[in-house]
Parts: C-alpha cells; sequence; structure tokens
C-alpha cells in the first residue's frame, strides 16, 4: 500500500485537499453567501482533482524513471516497485474518475462547457510529464499554473453559478480573493518547483534535461531563485497593508506577520547561503509548509473579521 501512496504524491494529495477544503469550510461557508454546490457535492469536486492530481504525478513518475533512478533511487517506485504496465492502468482510472466526475458536476451547475476545464488539466499534465518537462522554465510555470487553477476552480464551481445581479458585487470580492491566493500559490510553487530542479540539478543533467539549474548552472539558478523569492515576501507585505491592517483585523496581521513574511524572509536567507543538495531538500520542505500557513491564513481572516463584526 505504502508503494502507491508514493505513486500518487499522497503528501501533495493532502495538500490539496487541505487547501480546497480550507478555502470553502473556513472561508466562503462563513461567509452570508449563496453555494452552488451541495457538501457531497463538493466533496466530489474535492475527489476530482486529487484523481487529476493523482494521475500526473503517476504520469510523470513513469516519465521519468531514469532521472528519478539517478537523482532519487530511494524514491523510485515505477520500475521498481511497480510495473510500468500497473502504473499506466492506475494513471488510466485516475484520470477517467477525475474527467467523469469533472463532467457529471459541470452539468449539475449548469454550465456543461467547464467540463472541459478538467480535460485541460489532465492533458497538460500529461503533456508536461512527456514533453514539456524538457522546456525551460515552461514545464515548472506549467505545475505553478494547474496549481493556482485547482484554487481558482473553487469560485467556477461554488461560486460564479450563484452569482446574479443582486450579490454580484459580494461574490465578486469573494472571487477577487481567490484569485489573489491563487496568484500567491502561483508564485510560491514555481519556486518550489525551482528549488526542487537546483536540488536534482546533477541527475537531471545526466539525463539531458533542460532545467534552469542545468541551462544556466546552480550558482546562477541559485542567486535567480533567490531574487524571484523575494516577490512573494513584496506581495504578503503588501496584501497585510492594504486589506488587513487598514481593514483593522490586528490578529490577521499579526498572524501574517509571524508565520507567512517572516518565514518567507528566513527563507530567502537560507537559500543565498545554500550549496548542498541536502539544504535545497529542506528549503523545498519549508517553502511546502509556509504554503500550509498561507491557505490557513483565509481562517484566520475570516474568524477574525466575525469576531470584529
Amino acid at each position: 500500500m505504502i508503494n502507491y501512496l508514493k505513486l500518487i504524491h499522497y503528501r501533495y494529495l493532502l495538500l490539496l485537499a487541505f487547501m480546497q477544503l480550507i478555502f470553502r469550510y473556513g472561508f466562503l461557508k462563513l461567509q452570508p453567501i449563496s453555494l452552488s454546490l451541495a457538501d457531497w457535492q463538493y466533496i466530489l469536486l474535492v475527489l476530482s482533482t486529487l484523481c487529476l492530481a493523482a494521475g500526473g504525478s503517476i504520469i510523470n513518475a513513469i516519465f521519468q524513471q531514469d532521472s528519478d533512478s539517478e537523482n532519487k533511487p530511494e524514491f523510485q517506485v515505477v520500475g521498481k516497485l511497480i510495473s510500468e504496465n500497473t502504473a499506466y492502468n492506475l494513471y488510466a482510472a485516475f484520470t477517467f474518475i477525475g474527467v467523469s466526475i469533472g463532467f457529471y458536476l459541470s452539468n449539475v451547475i449548469q454550465k456543461p462547457n467547464f467540463a472541459i476545464l478538467f480535460i485541460l488539466i489532465a492533458s497538460t499534465l500529461y503533456f508536461y510529464a512527456s514533453s514539456m518537462k524538457n522546456s525551460l522554465l515552461i514545464g515548472n510555470i506549467i505545475i505553478a499554473f494547474v496549481n493556482s487553477i485547482y484554487l481558482i476552480i473553487i469560485g467556477l464551481f461554488d461560486l460564479l453559478p450563484a452569482t446574479f445581479d443582486g450579490n454580484q458585487a459580494v461574490m465578486g470580492i469573494h472571487f477577487s480573493i481567490l484569485i489573489d491566493y491563487a496568484v500567491f500559490t502561483f508564485i510560491l510553487s514555481l519556486i518550489i518547483e525551482l528549488v526542487g530542479d537546483i536540488e536534482n540539478c546533477k541527475g537531471d543533467k545526466s539525463q539531458g534535461l533542460n532545467t534552469l539549474p542545468v541551462f544556466i548552472g546552480v550558482s546562477k539558478a541559485k542567486y535567480t531563485v533567490f531574487v524571484l523569492s523575494l516577490l512573494p515576501i513584496f506581495c504578503a507585505l503588501y496584501y497585510l497593508k492594504i486589506y488587513i491592517l487598514d481593514a483593522k483585523l490586528l490578529y490577521s496581521f499579526i498572524y501574517g506577520l509571524i508565520f507567512i513574511v517572516l518565514p518567507l524572509i528566513y527563507f530567502s536567507i537560507k537559500l543565498y547561503k545554500a550549496n548542498d543538495p541536502k539544504e535545497f531538500r529542506l528549503l523545498y520542505m519549508i517553502l511546502k509548509g509556509i504554503l500550509i500557513l498561507a491557505y490557513l491564513s483565509i481562517f484566520v481572516i475570516s474568524l477574525n473579521i466575525r469576531f470584529n463584526a
């Protein structure tokens, strides 16, 4: 069982599920608005995205067997613990379930064209694993974009169908908040991907992969990512000043400063000094933790608004 959990990257799936559940039940359900999906239908939406993400992890593991054997032989699953044929069958099953649920939910909200989104996600993850991963930066951007789409999809299925002329302004505010977090997710996910590439540079180079550290060298790539890591710090500070402090949400401001901004600053400092693959692995995990704390902030903000009201 543990081999199959590793294959689908269960930790990533847990993070994805946490994100979608916290924004539904720690944010949207606490607002005085109507939502399109019933609780069980929303769980289906979460299940759909988890299946698509699991399928993406499987197909990626299939195509990067050689790279994994060089970079992380202890983590290699396909071709070592699970046969390639079994992995392909699991990929097909997860993808089919994810897309099928997407078709069903799209018809539930009377937006059948939205089903294209699930096909697009599945296709993008396949082409990323099979060919786009070897394109300089494009693969990193694709994964970061898909991660942000998993958040925007909440608004498309739970907010947009329940929007009408009388509540358009209110719904627009909540949708814009989801977009703000999606942008933040995109930036952090891109940095996470690049840090992972730096960590795996040696094996990627031997396999002929065209990642940023392979193309310009580890040192230059590290400083490039360091400069990029300053962007989420400035974004977080701007958001805290404009939307949190000015609204007198003191507890949310303190939370954001201590659990998001300061860890991001710590990450940037450690990244600037890092040289060993183990250090980059630690930084990779730190950034994942910051992402979880960032998602949790929406619940803190919701509670702060309720108690201030």
